[in-house]
């Protein structure tokens, strides 16, 4: 009788009940090891919020520009932000926020993100450079009496810039919300509020907890609200 034909194998080891076990604990480790690596990475968001809460001067700062804004929107003025990249998108969270709401229902805030509108900026940018994208804008929209923020980690970013040296000359009050070094713009804005790190996530997150901070401020003040956050 003809023996029986081996069944052809698939190049590579197979994969056997043995195996299993090994797999699983490599699994299990590796779970292991990207639960102390988010462990650490909360830790490290906690350590510079602490020490935010611990500076005098920034938590001062942070309430004279939420008393700068308050004071620009009820004399009828409007609140600019603008940055790059997610910077950009915690000037679009900040805005929306006032023009929608914070923590209850209330008339609208007048604040606009300058990065939002596509076609502007990309006009800005083919035909008068990139680094003037925000201050064109702010040259047509601004008038004296607004606020601009100006958000940039590196606190360098030459754009950002630019639209702080066209808000001093309108007559628009500046505010920057950077790193821990402050950057150039450190010099040429009236309230620089520095995240106190020099890494980038850290920083980012302490933006959106400033703009959160003077969000609620200046929404309370100007309507006397004293209800909860809601959700959306």
């Amino acid at each position: 009788m003809k023996p029986a034909s081996k069944p052809n194998k698939v190049p590579g080891r197979s994969l056997v009940c043995e195996d299993l076990p090994a797999l699983i604990g490599k699994d299990v480790r590796r779970t292991n090891d990207f639960e102390e690596r988010v462990i650490g990475l909360i830790k490290a968001s906690i350590a510079v919020k602490q020490k935010l809460f611990q500076d005098a001067v920034l938590v001062s700062m942070m309430a004279e520009v939420s008393r700068v804004i308050v004071d620009a929107l009820q004399q009828g003025n409007k609140l600019f932000l603008y940055g790059n990249g997610g910077s950009a998108a915690d000037a679009q969270h900040i805005a929306a926020e006032f023009v929608g709401r914070f923590a209850f229902d209330r008339p609208a805030l007048a604040a606009l993100a300058l990065s939002v509108n596509t076609s502007c900026v990309t006009a800005i940018g083919n035909d008068y450079g990139f680094d003037l994208v925000f201050s064109r804008q702010l040259e047509a929209l601004g008038r004296k009496g607004d606020v601009a923020i100006g958000i940039s980690t590196s606190g360098n970013s030459q754009n950002v810039l630019c639209g702080m040296s066209t808000s001093k000359k309108l007559g628009i009050h500046t505010i920057a919300f950077t790193g821990h070094s402050g950057g150039k713009i450190r010099d040429v804005v009236d309230h620089c509020l520095c995240a106190p790190s020099n890494e980038t996530p850290r920083i980012q997150e302490c933006h959106i907890l400033m703009g959160h901070i003077i969000s609620e401020l200046v929404e309370k003040t100007i309507f006397h609200e004293k209800s909860g956050i809601s959700g959306s």
